[in-house]
């Protein structure tokens, strides 16, 4: 592992808001567009507030705190996300089960990892809570995402926040604070991140060495991290499947809706689905005369496309798609699942 590292234009942020570490407040919420570094910089943050030398009130790198940080094995940092997400960040066993992670049922039977934070999670820190600080310093608990603390297990924090521990400081990552409990926002102070300006963005994802970076830029809606993890998982910007069902629209063709659906069944729906929503925001802003947002390699055929749908169909069909991104996660039938959003989008891209 490597210490976290705060995105170029989240320094001038990180150094003013690190700089008043003597009245900081308990617990804080991380919030901004999905994939500009919130978590790196909650993370670079906890190596900050954890580092024994800060420079600038930055991790200096170089003392044993930001050596333990960095090896994932400082005794006063916890980091409680869902245990899929631990997974995918190659946690260990013997750290899922020191935050709380429950044995699989049964012998010999293997239990999906959660996709939430759970209270036994919430529930493990309070042995943590009661014993001194390793170094007599700060204690930090980073928690992400906070959108994925259930119920029961945003109470239990609630109740931890409402007459918190000493020394400790709490780091909450979200994408939006109106997806939490209210009154779990409530006791947090709010800490916004912004976007860089597209320039920033093009730039760092260049340095990246990150090719076709304004295009993958564009398909992440301006947001550079989430561009470079679309870059490094996918080989163009534009799916080719989009790529088929644009053009074909463009020229009033009929579309093989069938071909398509086997095409998107091999797909996780989360995925393609996000596809759709870009491309009729795409539509709906070529509808109006603006230019296009995510996919300006398909502009030419969205703007034709747009021309000849009614606005208010491409409107309605926007929504729609919105809606059954809540569908994404259920065991339905993935094709033809499918195959019904491509007939949905078919129809109301027709004049």
């Amino acid at each position: 592992m490597s210490l976290a590292q705060f995105a170029p234009w989240h320094l001038e942020t990180a150094r003013a808001w690190l700089g008043q570490r003597e009245r900081f407040a308990h617990a804080w919420l991380i919030h901004g567009t999905a994939g500009i570094g919130k978590l790196d910089f909650a993370a670079a943050a906890a190596a900050s507030l954890l580092c024994e030398a800060p420079r600038q009130g930055l991790a200096c790198g170089a003392c044993p705190a930001c050596a333990w940080v960095a090896s994932g094995n400082h005794p006063d940092l916890r980091r409680i996300r869902p245990d899929a997400l631990a997974l995918e960040e190659g946690a260990e066993a013997a750290e899922a089960a020191e935050e709380g992670a429950e044995p699989a049922a049964g012998t010999g039977s293997k239990k999906a990892p959660s996709k939430e934070i759970r209270i036994d999670q919430i529930r493990s820190l309070e042995s943590w809570f009661n014993t001194a600080t390793h170094r007599g310093g700060w204690r930090v608990a980073l928690i992400y995402p906070a959108q994925a603390l259930n119920t029961v297990a945003a109470n239990a924090l609630l109740k931890v926040l409402e007459e918190p521990p000493a020394n400790t400081v709490f780091l909450m990552v979200a994408d939006a604070p109106d997806r939490l409990l209210p009154t779990l926002v409530s006791r947090c102070r709010r800490l916004p991140l912004a976007m860089p300006d597209a320039a920033t963005a093009l730039a760092w994802l260049q340095a990246q060495d990150v090719a076709q970076a304004a295009d993958w830029l564009a398909a992440a809606g301006g947001a550079p991290l989430a561009a470079r993890r679309l870059a490094a998982q996918a080989d163009s910007p534009v799916p080719a499947w989009l790529s088929s069902l644009a053009q074909t629209l463009a020229a009033a063709r009929a579309t093989d809706v069938g071909t398509l659906a086997e095409a998107l069944e091999k797909l996780p729906a989360a995925e393609w689905l996000d596809t759709l929503q870009r491309f009729f925001t795409d539509l709906n802003l070529a509808a109006h005369g603006a230019a296009v947002r995510y996919y300006p390699s398909l502009a030419q055929a969205t703007e034709a496309t747009a021309r000849r749908a009614q606005p208010a169909q491409l409107a309605e069909t926007g929504r729609w798609i919105t809606r059954q991104r809540a569908l994404a996660g259920h065991p339905l039938n993935a094709k033809l699942f499918a195959h019904a959003a491509l007939q949905r989008v078919v129809l109301s891209c027709q004049g």
